[in-house]
């Protein structure tokens, strides 16, 4: 009898498809799957240990840097950790303020998702069409943070500053005329609220537009129906969370479950699968788009009816308006000492998870007392999800392991952190 040997293959590390440095080594039976061997840690920057040479305050921007589709979302598990173990608590609007932020930053991911995932597995135009929608939420990131990604926007004890009042305006320049420019500047004449609550209106068309291309396209379903198929007592053993955990039919939202912030006073619904497949996940992610605009509208609301403080007022975690800094001699002191060596905060442990887009993020600090965090753990979702690609890959074609990467919606920078 001939010896048969199953072909070893190499995917990636740089592979279009890969989203990021992964190596797959993958055993195939002609071209089917009979062992997937995720190998990681190529983009690992230690960003824990990072995070435990510098004080407290100066660590919040490498949370942008995790999950590099989903920054602000990051912050605010690594924000609600510290201000738990200080004891302090965000006023009201700054809670409104993150929660419109984080829900922004949700519709932000999935449409990347789904650019990406459609462009994996042979769409090209919904790629277009999602980057296009994305446009706009950047210029939001940038009219509040001044950078289009890594916002460093949230602080404890609130966010950097209000929601300004005017955005940012186009420009003639050799590329644009002036008609351009008109057309543009169109709907930025309001304040920042206006032009989100703009942009909220459009939306959901868009999004009809994505199912238009996608929904009862059959390549698509072809692609994603019965693929990497979880059941949902698989999916809790496998520690999956997100949409992973609710397109297995499992209804766990911790906006819902644990609520943080002010969910627990907005209105929205849980969309949860039925078969646990990739075609079920990418039905999930898209309601939650519808749901995020929903969202997003009731802080609007909110927020132009209830003006007041976006930030604590205890200088000895957030530092001095830049007027009183100047004119009185004990806020120099304390931003002085604000911006060199941080602030110590109390002894113990806090572990802050919020439900970020790929899933249950969460951030578990130790503090000895100093300035410093004594020991930092990211709980990210990716890692657990690529930890399942070996069982749900077994069985399918080689293709399918591209449908599979794109359906984990995995990011590189929180599973090597």
């Amino acid at each position: 009898m001939a010896e048969i040997r199953n072909y070893t293959m190499n995917f990636g590390p740089q592979h279009p498809a890969a989203h990021g440095v992964l190596r797959l080594v993958l055993e195939l039976d002609g071209e089917t799957i009979t062992r997937a061997d995720p190998h990681i840690g190529l983009l690992h920057r230690a960003t824990e240990k990072l995070a435990e040479s510098k004080p407290f305050n100066q660590s919040i921007g490498y949370m942008d840097r995790l999950d590099y589709v989903s920054m602000m979302c990051n912050e605010h598990a690594y924000v609600r950790a510290i201000e738990k173990l200080l004891g302090i608590e965000a006023p009201e609007r700054a809670q409104y303020i993150r929660v419109m932020f984080d829900e922004i930053t949700r519709i932000l991911n999935h449409l990347m998702w789904l650019g990406a995932h459609g462009l994996d597995i042979g769409a090209m135009t919904v790629f277009l069409y999602c980057f296009r929608e994305r446009e706009p939420l950047m210029d939001c990131y940038e009219a509040v943070s001044g950078t289009r990604m890594h916002a460093t926007y949230y602080r404890p004890g609130g966010v950097y500053r209000d929601l300004p009042e005017r955005m940012p305006q186009y420009e003639v320049s050799p590329w644009k005329d002036q008609k351009t420019v008109d057309e543009l500047n169109a709907n930025r004449q309001g304040s920042m609220l206006d032009f989100i609550e703009d942009f909220t209106d459009r939306f959901p068309a868009r999004v009809d537009e994505y199912e238009t291309l996608l929904t009862d396209n059959r390549i698509w379903k072809q692609r994603t129906v019965g693929i990497g198929v979880v059941s949902p007592e698989r999916a809790l053993q496998l520690g999956m969370s997100g949409p992973m955990l609710r397109g297995s039919g499992i209804p766990w939202d911790l906006r819902r479950k644990q609520p943080y912030a002010v969910y627990d006073q907005l209105d929205f619904d849980i969309p949860v699968g039925k078969t646990g497949d990739s075609y079920d996940r990418y039905l999930v992610r898209v309601e939650e788009m519808r749901q995020s605009n929903r969202i997003v509208r009731q802080c609007i609301r909110w927020l132009r009816d209830n003006p007041g403080p976006v930030m604590t007022t205890n200088h000895k975690v957030i530092a001095p308006s830049r007027v009183e800094m100047k004119e009185d001699m004990e806020a120099l002191i304390h931003h002085f000492k604000l911006f060199t060596e941080g602030y110590s905060v109390p002894e113990g442990e806090a572990y802050a998870a919020v439900e970020a887009p790929k899933g249950e993020f969460g951030i578990y600090l130790i503090s000895d007392g100093a300035n410093k965090p004594y020991r930092v753990k990211i709980r990210a979702p990716g890692f657990a999800h690529l930890s399942a690609l070996n069982e749900m890959a077994q069985g399918h074609m080689l293709a399918d392991v591209v449908a599979l990467i794109g359906t984990q919606d995995i990011v590189f920078g929180e599973v090597d952190r």
